[in-house]
């Protein structure tokens, strides 16, 4: 078995550090027999083999990609803003000139096959054993709607999102150049969801653990994650199953799929924008899956959520960091 790849299937939350926080997790609602889109994570050892045993896009004789990253960081003046965009620039473009050894394509290429779907979302999956190196890290990227066509692309982009200006700024300010931070990329198969959105199994606001909220639009849940939209809200009383509240938004724009892949912000239909997103019946759904997913980890979570075709995903799920 090579050690590059591994489905959900193989992998817990005790994962982190081979599979990210984000791969960890959708390894462990795997296992625990929540409706998680099947996918697999490439793991944080085919970024570091890529680093460690790719020659630079220039030609061999100057070190390997990861000793070329090295002097480049070594250059930056932090407080200077241009100073690190070129540094992020030179590492970003290094990395996406420099093909991926053989074996980690044909690993992520093999596994893909295993998925029998045609899109994708590939996402990073930052690997610090410190959750909070890891959280900075957890802002990369995500890519919707890949093919199997753009897949080594996509994972490359992700590779290089650990060095946007905004890592390589926090990395210094943190003093963290010196940690060794790795980044893992999950592949997931893609829902078309015409709802989704987060839910909180503990009330972010008024930290109130006998309540829920859950936030739903129209189109894929990255129009709220990103703000472009205001979802719809719902209140649910945990221990009584109820809805305490419901407050419904007018949506005119969500993300759907673009034409031939990727993703674009589209107009919602008029007879639509002032529609509840989710019925009663889904709300109350939804809100026992989430009370399941916050008792097996046995702490108040952040779940990312979609209903396709009726049926209901779980995408993601994390600890409330703010209580």
């Amino acid at each position: 078995m090579n050690n590059f790849v591994l489905p959900f299937t193989k992998l817990k939350k005790k994962d982190v550090g081979i599979a990210g926080g984000k791969g960890a997790s959708l390894g462990e609602m795997t296992q625990a027999k929540l409706s998680v889109p099947p996918g697999y994570v490439v793991l944080a050892s085919a970024f570091d083999s890529f680093l460690n045993d790719t020659p630079p896009p220039a030609g061999p004789g100057q070190g390997d990609l990861n000793v070329l990253i090295e002097a480049e960081l070594n250059k930056v003046n932090y407080q200077d803003v241009n100073s690190i965009d070129k540094a992020s620039n030179v590492i970003n473009d290094m990395i996406m000139d420099s093909n991926v050894p053989k074996p980690i394509e044909e690993a992520i290429h093999k596994e893909f096959k295993k998925l029998k779907c045609k899109w994708v979302a590939v996402r990073s999956s930052a690997t610090a054993e410190d959750s909070s190196i890891a959280s900075w890290a957890g802002e990369l990227d995500t890519f919707l709607y890949i093919d199997e066509k753009n897949l080594i692309t996509n994972v490359k982009k992700c590779w290089a999102s650990l060095f946007t200006p905004r890592a390589i700024f926090y990395r210094f300010e943190k003093k963290l150049h010196k940690v060794s931070v790795s980044v893992a990329v999950v592949i997931q198969k893609m829902i078309d969801s015409e709802v989704s959105g987060v839910a909180f199994s503990v009330h972010p606001v008024t930290e109130d653990y006998n309540q829920m909220i859950i936030e739903a639009g129209f189109g894929l849940g990255e129009a709220i994650v990103s703000g472009i939209i205001t979802p719809d809200s719902y209140i649910v009383h945990k221990k009584e199953g109820t809805i305490l509240d419901i407050n419904i938004v007018k949506q005119e724009k969500q993300i759907i799929m673009k034409k031939g892949g990727g993703s674009v912000l589209k107009s919602v239909a008029k007879n639509i924008q002032e529609k509840q997103k989710l019925t009663g019946k889904e709300i109350i759904e939804l809100a026992e899956v989430i009370k399941k997913i916050e008792k097996h980890y046995k702490c108040p979570q952040d779940v990312e959520w979609a209903y396709s075709k009726n049926k209901l995903y779980i995408l993601q799920s994390r600890p409330i960091t703010t209580l």
